[in-house]
């Protein structure tokens, strides 16, 4: 088991060391081959288990730990990275929600190298929260998407309004009776997670893995600021990778334009304008790594279990702050690529506008708008954010 942030960091250094050589090729299959190779990688790896509490049997590290170790997956494969992102989310569910037989049998699970998918998310409702997904008399029923993880995880959580019509949230294993999973997942960015279509058809739910959800949120909360965290640290892993493979690109293959030529420049790492640019986009990555690990740092300060109302809204809001900006620059970034390296970088051969359909598509995740809104809300106003996961 991994038990320090050092181990942890480590660890996840060499998972994206085997991810490295297959990342373009995972890319451009997307949806067609599944990545349970590379995902058997990370589920041996130990990182799945580094967040269970040592009341629980695990090494209890934190939101620092767990930046770091998504911003470097994320920084090799985006996708890849995303991945678990569910999987962190539903470690801390349990940990504050979970019945002590639920967090006993599931935790045993996740130290074992087992992931847990989720299975939230739904079309074509009227809104995020509409769902029709329903557990009653201990059956499940319904059809998710977006269901980052589930396709190749051991179990899955699902959000379902129970008879009452209360939020609950139901762990089911993968390979149970009644539950397919789809591959029908076709997007520009992004493309490895597989979150597609996942479908429960009369699914038998043992009650001990059922979760009052709707509690989750009726009380001041870091669930949502956690995960969060995890998506700015995507975002930022993003904007590092793009501004790696710039650098190479540079430093390797690129040409120095005419222009630059007559300015006297030997190489395109030489012309003055490229030196600016690159300047300017290496000090905003090191901004949105120094923010998220910033944002980390106050999740850490608050708990998993925030004192009152003030103190989930300074973690919700730091955390809010690091993925705006991390969205932000992951995006121009990865644009920046092609006009400091010049026409040849857009050559298929090097698949370098994958930096950018990942960035694109993972910031769209949510709405950054309302993260600065918020952000000014309080800060001139002292409105509190709303308790729910998305801020």
């Amino acid at each position: 088991m991994l038990s320090t942030h050092d181990e942890a960091v480590a660890a996840a250094g060499q998972v994206a060391a085997a991810w490295a050589g297959g990342v373009v090729e995972r890319d451009r299959a997307g949806s067609s081959v599944i990545p349970a190779e590379a995902l058997g990688v990370l589920d041996n790896s130990g990182l799945l288990g580094i967040t269970v509490p040592a009341t629980d049997g695990g090494p209890g590290l934190g939101p620092v730990t767990l930046a770091e170790v998504v911003r470097v997956l994320a920084a090799v494969d985006p996708a890849l990275a995303q991945v678990p992102q569910g999987h962190w989310l539903l470690v801390d569910v349990l940990a504050v929600h979970g019945s002590a037989d639920a967090r006993k049998r599931l935790f045993g699970e996740v130290l074992a190298g087992r992931r847990i998918g989720n299975a939230l998310a739904e079309r074509g409702g009227k809104h995020a929260q509409d769902l029709k997904t329903r557990y009653a008399a201990g059956v499940l029923d319904g059809t998710k998407y977006y269901t980052t993880g589930a396709l190749t995880a051991a179990w899955i959580a699902v959000s379902a309004l129970d008879a009452e019509g209360r939020l609950t949230l139901v762990f089911v294993r993968r390979d149970e009776a009644g539950v397919t999973v789809d591959t029908d997942w076709n997007v520009m960015g992004q493309r490895a997670t597989i979150s597609g279509t996942a479908r429960f058809e009369g699914v038998p739910v043992e009650p001990e893995l059922v979760v009052d959800y709707a509690g989750a949120f009726a009380v001041p909360q870091q669930l949502g600021a956690r995960a969060q965290l995890v998506h700015a640290a995507i975002e930022a892993g993003i904007a590092g990778g793009a501004l790696r493979d710039t650098r190479a690109y540079l430093r390797e293959r690129a040409r120095p334009s005419t222009e630059a030529v007559r300015a006297g420049a030997t190489s395109a790492a030489g012309d003055p304008h490229v030196l600016h640019r690159y300047g300017r986009a290496a000090g905003r990555v090191r901004a949105a790594e120094a923010l998220l690990a910033d944002s980390a740092r106050t999740l850490d300060g608050i708990g998993l279990v925030p004192a009152d109302a003030e103190a989930a809204a300074r973690g919700s809001l730091a955390v809010a702050a690091a993925k705006a900006f991390a969205s932000e620059v992951a995006v121009e970034t990865a644009s920046e690529l092609f006009a400091l390296c010049g026409t040849s970088a857009v050559d298929e051969r090097w698949d370098l506008h994958r930096h950018w359909r990942n960035a694109r598509t993972h910031s769209v995740h949510d709405p950054i708008d309302w993260k600065y809104h918020h952000l000014g809300a309080y800060e001139l106003g002292d409105v509190l954010p709303p308790n729910h996961g998305q801020l």
